[in-house]
Formats: structure tokens, sequence, C-alpha cells
């Protein structure tokens, strides 16, 4: 079995919020790899990866850091795939400002697709959508997975009912 997406991250540090985008990508059975990469500690690695990331069958790439976040930006500047920026508060950010202006503000020609601070979840979901454009089985397959989005929302909603309190009014 061969990687599709290809998951990286500034430091293992980020692996709490990186993980999140694993679990989607378990869930929907898309195979990945995981790895920490630095754009500051080991850019000579960093640019390798992302010129034959590709040519390993890399479909995806999800990249999170925090601090500066380079990352993403420098494997979107050797990469053809498409890349999925996940901006991630660490010990050293500005509470992940810094990490999502890092990401989202891209130079004209080098996208990166960029999720919420701290949202691999999302990213992984991105992930499964880009995938499955033009594959009915992952559309059919997501299509289940926001059904069951919408029923835990229904549920809530009924749990909340239990709440009593004097003026309010919604029931």
């Amino acid at each position: 079995m061969k990687a599709k997406v290809s998951i990286i991250m500034g430091s293992t540090s980020d692996m709490p919020v990186m993980q999140e985008a694993a679990k989607i990508l378990d869930q929907f059975k898309i195979p990945f790899e995981i790895n920490a990469l630095s754009a500051h500690r080991v850019p000579e690695q960093v640019a390798e990866f992302a010129k034959n990331a590709h040519k390993r069958g890399i479909c995806v790439i999800i990249a999170g850091a925090g601090g500066a976040a380079h990352l993403p930006g420098v494997v979107a500047a050797f990469s053809p795939v498409p890349i999925i920026g996940v901006p991630c508060r660490s010990s050293i950010s500005l509470d992940g400002w810094d990490s999502l202006l890092s990401i989202v503000q891209m130079p004209p020609g080098v996208p990166v697709a960029t999720v919420g601070l701290d949202a691999g979840q999302n990213a992984g979901i991105l992930a499964v959508q880009i995938l499955a454009a033009g594959n009915e089985e992952m559309i059919t397959q997501l299509v289940s997975f926001k059904e069951d989005l919408k029923k835990k929302i229904m549920k809530a909603n009924e749990e909340l009912k239990e709440h009593k309190f004097q003026y309010r009014v919604n029931t």
C-alpha cells in the first residue's frame, strides 16, 4: 500500500493537532505517511521531499507548523501537488496569529490552502475532498460523513431541551 497523503509538521510538538488529520484519513481508509520536517532546521530535506513527493504517489500534502510557520509555503514552492497548511499554536507563537498569517499570506503563484488555527481535522477532511474529485465512492462516503455531523447537531439540540430556565423562550 502506497501513501496518497503526506502529513508533515515542523516539529513533533505539532502532533496533537496533526493526529486529527491522521484520524480522518484512517476513517476514510486513505493510506498516508506522517513525518516531522523543519523548514528552518533541515531545509535541504524539505526541498528534496517536496520535489519528489508526487513521484512517490503523494497526491496531497498536509503541512502543519507553528511560530514562523514557513513549512507549508516552502513545500508549496517545490511541489506540484496541493498543499494544505495547518497553522499551529506553539510555545513560541503569538497565540497562533504568526502561524496563521505566515501560512495564509502566500505570494502569487505559490498557493497553500489554509485551514483554521489548530484545525487538523479540517485539513484531513479537505484532503479527502480533494482526493474524492471524480471518485463517486469517496463522494458517497463524504456525504455520509456530513450527514453524521448533521445528526450530532440534531441530537445535541434535543439534549439542550433538557436544560430548563425561567426565561428561556425556545422549546
